[in-house]
């Protein structure tokens, strides 16, 4: 199986993929640089699925893959929560003392804050990846440089951690999803991956849904999903492009069986001029989370 992540091997996105789909055999993770080209990946067939972050429990959402989500036509199958640690990684036998830069992503770099400051001997600077960092001090074969990454990135690259655990808060958590092409049926999706993306029964859905710019169409959204018995457990939104303060809202809801699933996506699609279920899958919280 070819899983698409954004960013480089020994990322977040490697680790969380490596912890969703532990029960997949013959795993081949494919980084790419750019979100769009993961979803390109996905939709043209090159891989069979990607494992993308969503939310972040310090930074907030990621936006981009909001606005992809609605774009492209991929699917929810599966949720994960992965516990962010950040390290502090240099090449091979190269002391704390004889750093003087420390390259990362500027939210890791940001997650870190009371670390770097007190670490007055090096700059931080930003990065296109955290493990993209280590990456490129190893191949430059920099010495006084140390990047922030995760441990599987020392690991990846032939790297040593210096300082582990340097985030300025533990209960740092990413939320990801694995994302497959909706182009074929859900048989032939099914048949594909076989049994080994199903964990348990779905509790949970995103919806995307938007309704007319005039008073009280969200809020009569809104009612519909509580009538029809649904727990909304998050909303956001986004704006539509050319169509100035005008918003397409995404929510989060859990539901007790598929009658009541269904009721809720009927009920929107009654009030609404536009409604795209993003998935049905088992609720990380159900889970555990990775650690």
């Amino acid at each position: 199986m070819r899983v698409a992540i954004q960013g480089e091997r020994g990322s977040n996105s490697h680790m969380a993929a490596l912890a969703m789909l532990a029960d997949v055999d013959g795993l081949e993770i494919v980084p790419c640089g750019l979100s769009a080209e993961v979803f390109e990946a996905v939709v043209s067939g090159r891989v069979d699925g990607a494992v993308l972050p969503i939310e972040n429990s310090l930074h907030g959402s990621v936006a981009e893959h909001y606005d992809l989500l609605l774009e492209q036509p991929v699917r929810m199958e599966r949720e994960s929560l992965l516990r962010i640690k950040h390290n502090l990684i240099a090449a091979p036998g190269v002391r704390l003392a004889e750093v003087r830069h420390v390259l990362s992503h500027p939210v890791a770099l940001s997650q870190c804050r009371r670390f770097l400051n007190g670490f007055r001997q090096a700059d931080a600077l930003p990065f296109y990846d955290t493990a993209g960092s280590v990456k490129h001090l190893m191949a430059a074969g920099l010495r006084d440089t140390a990047g922030v990454a995760p441990e599987l990135a020392a690991r990846e690259y032939g790297a040593e951690v210096l300082v582990a655990g340097i985030e300025d808060h533990a209960e740092n958590y990413t939320r990801f999803h694995l994302l497959v092409s909706d182009c074929e049926s859900p048989h032939l999706r099914s048949e594909m991956w076989g049994t080994q993306i199903s964990v348990g029964v779905a509790d949970k859905m995103s919806v995307a849904f938007a309704v007319e710019h005039r008073p009280g169409t969200l809020v009569a959204a809104l009612e519909r999903l509580k009538d029809a018995g649904v727990d909304l457990t998050k909303i956001e939104s986004r704006p539509v492009p050319g169509r100035p303060w005008e918003y397409v809202f995404y929510v989060d809801l859990r539901f007790d069986g598929e009658a009541m699933a269904d009721a809720a996506v009927a009920a929107l699609r009654g009030c609404c001029g536009m409604v795209k279920e993003l998935g049905r899958y088992r609720s990380a919280g159900g889970l555990g989370v990775r650690d």
